[in-house]
């Protein structure tokens, strides 16, 4: 199983990005898909969490601005961010709980990460 993204780069404080993140290989079941971040020096957090039902949940410093979605058919979770701040800098990574066969043990995967750096 491999999640591999697109999306990031550097963009100027109030603009906007768009992360995609699919997932290939051996996959029967896909739960909950999600994104993290890391900036420099601090832990990885979680951004926002999709469930296989489309449920969603963001946090608090990205709350009104970043959306995330998900389509089922192609196993690929999105994140569009609006109005990014220079706090926004950071590497994302995605996530994704995957079952590789049926009634197998779910497991989960991270996206090799991708570097967003918001300019103020």
């Amino acid at each position: 199983v491999q999640l591999v993204e697109s999306g990031g780069g550097l963009v100027q404080a109030g603009g906007p990005l768009r992360h995609s993140c699919a997932a290939s290989g051996s996959i029967s079941g896909i739960n909950a898909m999600g994104w993290y971040r890391q900036a420099p020096e601090k832990q990885r957090e979680l951004v926002a969490i999709i469930t296989s039902g489309g449920n969603t949940n963001d946090v608090d410093p990205v709350k009104g601005r970043f959306t995330i979605s998900r389509d089922n058919a192609k196993n690929t979770v999105y994140l569009q961010m609006n109005s990014l701040k220079p706090e926004d800098t950071a590497v994302y990574y995605c996530n994704a709980h995957i079952a590789k066969r049926e009634y197998g043990p779910m497991l989960y995967y991270w996206g090799q990460g991708t570097q967003v750096t918001v300019s103020s």
